[in-house]
């Protein structure tokens, strides 16, 4: 194992939020700390756009992957392309296989800070019936399948859209990033996707003369869908989308199993469906279970602070963590600063009060409706905070391409004034058209 003059970091994970928190640390602590960033891929997978891409017969595969071995070495920070096999928090090691190449050896190494950012599994293959029968959006291998069936293979049948449940665990128990509030406990990991899908889907089948709105039902295992929207922007969302004709099932518990006619629920119902479009449960990795550092799931658990408890040296943020709920990536860039901040201070470089800004979360979500409109949400009131805000338009679907460029354009490194301008951006241009 080699050795390490200054504080070695390992973060765990090159995708948004370990390639965000990799910069966070070098921006905050500089030199004074030496970086190591472990991903078994070297490049990132810009998810939130693949959508776009496959109602547009775009192969998302040219255009939604981003290299980040050199963004990285610009920032002096080793990248290790390797499969992350184990942690000890004791002895203050992980275990990695290299993964350029199959068939390689097992290294392990060590850290004085360690940052998880893994993001999570997503669960598909626990889903009976969804190789032969389901489709889906998050990642490029997946949308392709999808986009090539909308194209070539659609007969006109009824979509389905929505969520299997979700399994979140205790981890965030106890905490209370606004006052009087909490992390509540989600059935679903993330309905963002599922309504932009829906609203895309029903665009696209008009445009193509295949039908509408009437054609979609969208369904979830919770109360009501996007339920970390809040309830005013949720029902602001029913009611619209109900004007529009669209299907809505809820409380259909988990889905049982996909088959080639529609979708079986563990609640008894059924919904009959050609294309069946699924988001699945998000689960840790299996690495990451009953570990000390993790909950009764296998979240790693921190305080907002993004710190675990018994190992104030161990950090999580995105997916990985317990406290990121939903799993949305407005909340794990916030938490990547969180890191940033907290390490540069541990090291000298930052005050106490301007390290110690706690995690408060809130709902950011923009996304696409087809023929260049998007909703934008902005919401913090599922945890006890007291903003609501949606809106459609123009100017959200312009914030939502455009961001993509810039992420990429600047290596992943957007600055905290680029989400806040289009946050004012999005909220003052709606408004102003009433």
């Amino acid at each position: 194992m080699a050795t390490h003059p200054k504080p070695h970091v390992v973060v765990l994970g090159g995708n948004f939020a370990g390639l965000g928190s990799a910069q966070k640390i070098r921006e905050y602590a500089g030199d004074r700390v030496e970086i190591t960033v472990v991903d078994k891929k070297s490049n990132l997978l810009f998810v939130p756009n693949i959508p776009a891409e496959v109602f547009a017969n775009h192969d998302p595969a040219l255009s939604m992957f981003m290299d980040i071995i050199k963004p990285l070495d610009h920032d002096g920070i080793h990248f290790i392309q390797g499969e992350v096999t184990g942690i000890d928090p004791d002895n203050r090691t992980v275990d990695y296989v290299p993964s350029e190449r199959p068939g390689s050896e097992s290294h392990v190494l060590r850290y004085d800070y360690l940052v998880v950012a893994v993001g999570n599994r997503l669960a598909y293959d626990r889903i009976e019936g969804f190789a032969e029968y389901g489709h889906t959006v998050s990642d490029t291998y997946h949308g392709n399948l999808l986009r090539r069936y909308l194209h070539q293979e659609y007969r006109g049948g009824h979509i389905a859209i929505g969520s299997a449940r979700f399994h979140q665990g205790n981890g965030a128990e106890g905490l209370e990033p606004y006052p009087g509030g909490r992390i509540p406990p989600a059935e679903a990991a993330c309905e963002g996707p599922p309504v932009e899908t829906m609203l895309a889907a029903a665009t696209w089948l008009q445009e193509q003369g295949k039908g509408g709105p009437k054609n979609i039902t969208v369904f979830t295992p919770a109360e009501i869908i996007a339920e970390d929207a809040g309830e005013t922007v949720v029902n602001q969302l029913l009611g619209i989308a109900g004007s529009m004709g669209f299907g809505y099932l809820n409380k259909t518990e988990d889905i049982a199993r996909l088959t080639k006619d529609g979708i079986e629920f563990t609640n008894g119902a059924s919904l009959e469906a050609e294309v069946k479009i699924i988001f699945p449960d998000w689960v840790p990795h299996d690495f990451l279970r009953n570990l000390p550092i993790s909950d009764n799931e296998g979240f790693v658990v921190t305080d907002l602070l993004m710190r675990n408890p018994s190992y104030p040296e161990v950090f999580a943020a995105g997916d990985a963590a317990a406290v990121t709920v939903p799993k949305l990536g407005a909340i794990g860039h916030q938490q990547c600063d969180i890191v940033g901040r907290q390490i540069a201070k541990d090291v000298g470089a930052m005050s106490d009060a301007d390290a110690d800004q706690h995690l408060q979360p809130v709902v950011l979500c923009i996304g696409d409706m087809g023929k260049h409109q998007a909703f934008y949400i902005r919401s913090n009131t599922w945890y006890g905070g007291d903003t609501a805000v949606l809106k459609m338009g123009y100017v959200p679907y312009m914030l939502k391409m455009q961001y993509k460029t810039l992420f990429f354009s600047r290596h992943g490194k957007v600055p905290a004034w680029g989400v806040d301008a289009a946050q004012v951006m999005a909220e003052k241009s709606l408004a102003a058209r009433g």
